[in-house]
């Protein structure tokens, strides 16, 4: 194993034991029932991350551990055998059930200001997150996505997120609301039949984003439980109640722009820092007082994503390659090379064997 795939893995394992960001503990409304209802133990799916079951009440105050949260959702597909467990909690979720944040946009006068006050607020729910709302192709999409790097598997999270954003969509359009396209971030499970199923439009994986895309609707039409004087004072609420910051360390905000953008290629440095809102110079300059280049920072990215997505047998090796961010397979096998001392097929055999040399 190369210098630079012992480091990448050392950090992922320190990752696993910090804390972080922090989830609203109303985001498991409903968690234990359902587990029991798929047949999983929820002691076995919340022991190992040292969650007290009797704790995720999801009419309780308080938050989770964000990176605690994303991984139990991870492990309830595992343990349960469901490998759609987070499409399937998400679809039972309801839009009556976001805590402060969904009531102050399901008291908004309007759908428009709904999905404004929704986006705006979605920090206060759930922290080291984006959430936006933005036109691209004569589309609206509502678009999610983890910005902590080290939040590393999620794929569970972003499908039950997507799954809560439908449901809120349906409230404020009415039921018969359907998308137009659904986008996630994590390569195609090897088949989509459920997830086209439950949005009922082309679902799209390995994409930039986690996002629900629409057609725009009338944004000033009522919202079906619009209430002025409420609306008023759940706002005043929000400016007053306050998860802790959770602040993304920069070099891993890096990494997961990095990632968001590697199924469109190589990501340019300038776009990296666009997203952060500096310039170029200074977050070559902030990298370098932390000791990491910008390339060594792409190199870790696409190393940590290679070990996970050659995993997964249903993918071809040119389209890891292309997730990766190589236009072609050979500098993808050249760079296996470099980092295992082996080719991608040998990387991948190993891997389903349980025999690792690298």
């Amino acid at each position: 194993m190369s210098r630079l795939a012992e480091q990448t893995h050392a950090e992922q394992t320190q990752a696993e034991q910090t804390g972080g960001a922090q989830v609203a503990l109303v985001a498991t409304l409903g968690l234990l029932p359902f587990l029991d209802e798929i047949g999983a133990d929820a002691d076995r799916v919340m022991g190992p991350a040292g969650i007290d079951a009797g704790r995720l009440n999801g009419a309780s105050e308080g938050s989770l551990h964000l990176s605690a949260y994303v991984d139990i959702m991870e492990r309830a597909a595992k343990v349960s055998g469901c490998e759609n467990f987070g499409l399937r909690y998400g679809r039972q979720f309801p839009a009556s059930s976001h805590g402060l944040v969904g009531d102050v946009a399901l008291a908004a006068p309007t759908v428009g200001m709904a999905l404004r006050q929704f986006v705006d607020l979605f920090p206060l729910h759930q922290e080291a997150s984006h959430v936006g709302l933005r036109a691209e192709g004569g589309l609206l999409r509502l678009e999610y996505r983890i910005l902590d790097w080290r939040i590393f598997d999620r794929r569970q999270d972003a499908e039950l997120t997507i799954a809560m954003f439908q449901n809120l969509l349906r409230h404020a359009f009415g039921p018969g609301f359907v998308p137009e396209e659904v986008h996630f971030e994590h390569p195609s499970p090897g088949h989509g039949a459920e997830h086209e199923a439950s949005f009922g439009a082309p679902v799209y994986f390995g994409q930039c984003s986690n996002a629900i895309a629409f057609r725009p609707r009338d944004l000033n039409r009522a919202m079906p439980g619009a209430d002025a004087g409420k609306f008023s004072r759940l706002l005043a609420e929000s400016c007053m109640r306050r998860l802790p910051r959770g602040a993304v360390p920069l070099a891993e905000r890096v990494r997961g722009e990095i990632r968001a953008r590697l199924p469109d290629g190589y990501p340019p440095m300038e776009e990296v820092a666009d997203a952060l809102g500096v310039a170029r110079w200074t977050l070559q300059r902030r990298l370098a007082e932390l000791g990491l280049s910008y390339s060594d920072a792409v190199q870790q990215v696409r190393l940590a994503l290679a070990l996970s997505y050659l995993s997964l047998p249903h993918l071809s090796i040119s389209c890891i390659g292309q997730l990766l961010g190589y236009a072609e397979l050979s500098p993808f096998s050249r760079a296996c090379r470099r980092w295992f001392g082996a080719p991608p097929e040998q990387i991948r055999a190993e891997q389903l064997s349980g025999v690792k040399t690298f």
